[in-house]
């Protein structure tokens, strides 16, 4: 079975308030490429990945003119792709969804929030976390711009596990004027992430307390060694969800080669123009951890970066479709489940 996470530039600007897909020469929200051009590139690397699931962040907005499985599966039937069923969990105002889209005849999937709105330690994901981000000694009252997707799933050969997809709170200083602006809205931002990382590493140690094998996925806009703010906190947003303890540590390969090195090449799932500096800047952003009992199935990883795959950038259309369709690169995992353990 092969599960991917999918970070799609502004996928909501494809899709009419209909939830129809546009497929014209308007522009994308993407520099300089048609909406017809992205929706185009977005089928052929959907094709290519041929997942039986993929955790989609920055699906189409869900609010009260527009629905993001609607619009989901409407591009899923244009493309004629095997994930034509798509579910959703707590919708946010940010016109940017975390959805998932699967085969149904390969598993099905459920949206199963944990906690409650109320609780202390680890409260429902649309709810708040009273924490103290400084030493202020007074609680912040955090709360997330796109509450992570929790869902049951079992495939059809009766395998069960829990998975959460997540977009965490990007630390970039919008709204600054000056550099002191800068400095005081990034160190803000930055707590904020990490309050959110701690809040989702608890709700995975809830599903580890239970012995629940878990998968997290998604875009957690953080990585080791990613910004100067690292060294003021110790550590990233990465680190936190995955975990220390041995036993109850999440596993990403690209994390942990990332992690076990300041210098020389490391992955990359996203890559992004730098105006100021006329040059392209690769990060690894998007992950697939899994819990140490889904690692008995025999995963592998893959990165589609069409720089860096061979197979990827063997093909020339999907190499041309991977730099069009997003400024991230899917991420896949595929695991033996066909029996169970």
């Amino acid at each position: 079975m092969r599960i991917a996470t999918y970070n799609v530039e502004w996928f909501t600007g494809l899709f009419d308030d209909e939830d129809q897909l546009l497929l014209d020469d308007g522009w994308s929200a993407r520099h300089n490429i048609t909406r017809a051009q992205q929706a185009q590139a977005l089928g052929t690397v959907f094709c290519a990945m041929d997942a039986d699931a993929v955790m989609v962040i920055e699906a189409p907005d869900q609010s009260r003119k527009r629905g993001t499985v609607a619009a989901l599966e409407r591009f899923a039937a244009h493309f004629d792709l095997r994930t034509r069923k798509a579910v959703i969990g707590f919708a946010n105002d940010t016109q940017q969804e975390i959805a998932l889209l699967f085969d149904p005849d390969r598993l099905s999937a459920t949206h199963a929030p944990g906690g409650s709105v109320g609780q202390v330690d680890a409260p429902r994901f649309d709810g708040t976390l009273d924490i103290d981000l400084d030493i202020d000694a007074r609680e912040d009252h955090v709360v997330f711009s796109k509450p992570p997707l929790e869902l049951d799933i079992v495939t059809r050969e009766g395998v069960a596990f829990h998975m959460i997809g997540a977009h965490l709170k990007s630390k970039a200083p919008h709204g600054a004027k000056t550099p002191q602006d800068a400095l005081r809205i990034g160190i803000a931002n930055r707590r904020k992430q990490l309050a959110q990382a701690i809040w989702l590493r608890r709700r995975i140690d809830a599903r580890l307390d239970d012995g629940t094998p878990l998968m997290v996925s998604g875009d957690l806009n953080d990585g080791p060694g990613l910004d100067s703010f690292e060294d003021l906190f110790g550590r990233s947003s990465v680190e936190i969800v995955m975990g220390h303890r041995q036993d109850r540590a999440l596993v990403d390969p690209h994390a942990i080669r990332a992690l076990g090195q300041r210098i020389g090449a490391m992955p990359t799932t996203s890559r992004f123009w730098i105006a100021p500096e006329k040059r392209y800047l690769q990060a690894l952003l998007d992950y697939i951890m899994i819990s140490p009992s889904l690692t008995a199935y025999r995963p592998q990883w893959r990165i589609w970066h069409p720089l860096d795959d061979p197979e990827c950038w063997g093909d020339a259309a999907l190499r041309d479709a991977l730099i069009t369709a997003s400024d991230h690169f899917p991420v896949t995992i595929d695991l033996d489940l066909t029996t169970r353990l």
